[in-house]
């Protein structure tokens, strides 16, 4: 073999070594005992399933002030897991308000039954099809996990969640559930002009109800809305007693806290359980 033509088969495999490592490769299936909670990544191209080795330890008792809430999200997991008919939820509302800390403690509430939750950024939701497909044969039960969902029009992963949801020819497993939350009830933005009945200018929308009804549409495929409100102010002082405790203050440590988390809520301009939450860590972490 000549030099010259060793040197290009060198350079030819260096090549094909450097495209394997960015070519798309075929999912490899997670260890699934490894955790009860996984993450979505991109990994050279293809969707992997990566376990959380840290899972959110929250329970449906840390949440107050959010009992109606609470009732009909749990029901609705009972079901799924029980092998019942379950919907999809949609959770909207005020921030701060335990949205995303809800769903975390239902995972650990069932999780001993077999729920798993795949948390999903927005930017992998295109890929949401093979997910599913990829989880359909196992035995557990899975909740699809969106968190602060929203879009901007035209993105992609609106409409594959718009598929997955229902619309696509392909049903997706009884299997598996998608929980998003937002603080968008419909998940766009909306705009005064959708709402006229008429648009003057050469490019206008002939039918502008359709651009109403479209933007309307994903949100409505989700089964179960569940809304969430701001807090008043004794709510807000409930929850930052609850959090206190929980971090091992006694009651008359909570009562003196009254005034400066009062005072915290006002500096942040929210009365959020999040703020509660955090004032009551930086509460707790002064405390010797």
């Amino acid at each position: 073999m000549s030099a010259a033509l060793e040197s290009f088969l060198n350079r030819a495999e260096g090549l094909l070594t450097r495209l394997e490592a960015v070519l798309p490769h075929a999912a490899t299936p997670p260890d699934w005992a490894a955790s009860t909670a996984f993450r979505a990544r991109r990994r050279h191209g293809a969707l992997v399933l990566e376990p959380v080795r840290a899972v959110s330890r929250i329970r449906l008792s840390d949440l107050q002030e959010v009992e109606p809430q609470k009732e009909r999200l749990l029901r609705n997991t009972a079901q799924f897991v029980a092998g019942r008919p379950a919907n999809n939820v949609l959770l909207t509302g005020a921030k701060g308000t335990g949205k995303s800390s809800l769903i975390k403690a239902v995972l650990n509430e069932f999780s001993a039954q077999g729920l798993r939750l795949i948390e999903v950024d927005k930017a992998d939701l295109v890929d949401l099809p093979d997910l599913v497909e990829q989880v359909a044969a196992r035995p557990e039960r899975f909740v699809v996990f969106c968190d602060d969902l929203s879009f901007d029009e035209g993105e992609a992963s609106y409409k594959a969640l718009k598929s997955v949801l229902d619309g696509s020819v392909a049903a997706a497993g009884d299997n598996v559930l998608i929980y998003a939350t937002s603080n968008r009830r419909h998940l766009l933005p909306e705009k005064m002009v959708d709402n006229l009945g008429g648009t003057r200018g050469e490019h206008g929308e002939i039918h502008p109800g359709e651009a109403v009804e479209e933007k309307i549409s994903l949100s409505e495929r989700f089964g179960l809305w569940i809304s969430f409100y701001p807090f008043s102010q004794n709510e807000y002082l409930a929850i930052v007693g609850q959090w206190l405790r929980h971090f091992g203050l006694d009651e008359a440590a909570i009562e003196a806290a009254r005034q400066p988390s009062l005072i915290w809520a006002l500096e942040r301009g929210s009365r959020s359980g999040r703020v509660a939450y955090q004032f009551a860590r930086d509460m707790a972490g002064r405390v010797e």
